[in-house]
């Protein structure tokens, strides 16, 4: 079997490949690397305080207050830009991952005119890659 290369190692496990280290996947079945460890956490390490604010800026759009929202976002932002240098060398790829998903939320929220469905949508999405982060 020709090896595939693999750049999330959990959708890799799903149809039962092993992620190499240099990210070449081969068949479970010749046990290389289990399953469990090629879903280990991000090096980004614990994003609980960044969760935290998203889902305090998801409660507020829920309320229908989405200039609340939008102001209690930028507490995000500042936060996130501020620990880049701490965060952004520990796991490049997964910080851009966190990164584009915080950008695509302060977008919708920062629309002229935003729409509350698609800011919920943008929110729900960030917090399940910051979740998914945990336990990649």
């Amino acid at each position: 079997m020709k090896s595939l290369r693999i750049t999330r190692p959990v959708a890799a496990a799903m149809f039962g490949l092993t992620v190499l280290t240099a990210g070449y996947a081969v068949p479970s079945s010749i046990g290389v690397i289990g399953a469990a460890q090629a879903a280990t956490p991000s090096k980004l390490g614990d994003l609980g305080a960044f969760r935290a604010i998203a889902v305090d800026v998801a409660a507020i759009v829920d309320k229908g207050d989405l200039a609340g929202a939008t102001k209690r976002i930028k507490d995000l932002e500042l936060s996130w830009d501020s620990a880049e240098a701490g965060l952004k060398p520990r796991a490049a790829a997964d910080w851009h991952v966190v990164d584009k998903a915080i950008d695509r939320a302060l977008s919708a929220l920062r629309e002229s005119k935003p729409n509350a469905a698609a800011c919920k949508q943008a929110l729900a999405d960030l917090i399940k890659i910051m979740d998914q982060m945990k336990g990649k």
